[in-house]
């Protein structure tokens, strides 16, 4: 009798202490364990990263570390770390967190547009992916890729054409590049690269005349015409006479790409650079900026008119006055400096 009543509790003990364990699994596994007040919360895992680093990136939002670690462990998450972007929701288990971080990468969107330089827009991309501008810039110089895709060191803005791209976060910087130049395969079909043609210009040359277009004018609906200025001009054989490009010219002669100059002097038109159209009719060796899309079907698209100069219309701030002739051109022009005389803008 006695030894079945030791029995007993030694049963009973066991079944209790079972059922603590198993809730204490069950605990570990199913129960909420989020520590965050919003709705989301992301997590970032670097490239290489080691489950220590893991642990510390994800500490802050989690209320029990110790049972998640449990559950990593015995899930093989250890072994198996994932560099990406994770969005946890509020009220997840840890359970569901494991999973998420398995196999849950969110991409996001990346998004550019307007960048004077290969090193500008390295780093606009790199505060939205993995990737730093260091090694950005380094991939979009890179000359065997340069060369192997026919572009050149000046030319090689051209292949980034300005959008909104799904990317992970994690990309590299060759993946990235090497993206881009499937996207611009892309834009570049069939029938823009028809057009191209048949207006006398390579798809780059449409970019660099664009890029023009783009820094005359901030009016969409202006650039098919300031564009038809500028085919006029280089159809018929003339210097293009663009300050936009005298602009880009003496930032980059100075190598002081933060200069703002807001009017082009006399003495500028004579610096020696293949970019300074005042100076020589042959189109820049690239473009001075990332044309938008806008830019680009504007050149593809331009107005067929018999304008051969246009300066900024002060009556109409934004869009410009345009004209058939030297004579009345000047007349345009005079208003103008006298508005920019008055304004004091002497540089």
């Amino acid at each position: 009798m006695y030894i079945k009543k030791i029995l007993l509790i030694i049963v009973l003990l066991g079944l209790i202490g079972g059922g603590i364990f198993a809730y204490y699994v069950y605990q570990a596994i199913f129960s909420p364990n989020t520590d965050f007040e919003t709705e989301t919360a992301t997590v970032y895992i670097p490239t290489g990263a080691t489950y220590t680093e893991l642990i510390e990136e994800i500490s802050p939002l989690v209320k029990d570390i110790y049972t998640f670690d449990r559950i990593a462990r015995r899930k093989g998450y250890v072994d198996n770390i994932k560099a990406g972007r994770y969005i946890l929701k509020k009220g997840l288990n840890n359970n569901d967190i494991v999973g998420v971080l398995r196999s849950k990468n969110t991409p996001i969107n990346v998004s550019f547009n307007n960048q004077e330089r290969l090193e500008n827009l390295a780093g606009r991309i790199a505060v939205q992916i993995e990737a730093d501008s260091t090694s950005l810039v380094k991939a979009f110089k890179d000359s065997i890729f340069i060369n192997e895709k026919k572009f050149s060191l000046e030319s090689a803005l051209s292949m980034y054409i300005p959008n909104k791209y799904e990317f992970f976060w994690n990309t590299s910087a060759e993946q990235f590049r090497d993206r881009m130049y499937k996207e611009y395969d892309r834009f570049w079909n069939e029938k823009r690269k028809t057009k191209a043609n048949e207006i006398g210009l390579t798809p780059n040359q449409v970019t660099t005349i664009a890029s023009i277009v783009q820094k005359e004018t901030a009016k969409v609906d202006e650039r098919p015409r300031v564009a038809g200025v500028y085919m006029n001009r280089y159809k018929n054989g003339w210097k293009l006479d663009a300050d936009p490009t005298v602009i880009f010219a003496i930032k980059k002669h100075r190598n002081d790409w933060d200069t703002v100059i807001k009017r082009v002097l006399y003495k500028d038109l004579e610096l020696d650079s293949p970019y300074n159209t005042y100076k020589y009719a042959e189109l820049p060796p690239g473009p001075i900026s990332m044309p938008d899309i806008s830019s680009i079907d504007a050149v593809l698209n331009y107005e067929r008119h018999d304008y051969y100069f246009f300066v900024a219309n002060v009556e109409n701030m934004g869009y410009h006055k345009f004209a058939k002739t030297l004579a009345q051109h000047n007349r345009n022009k005079k208003q103008y400096v006298k508005w920019i005389n008055k304004q004091g803008i002497k540089r």
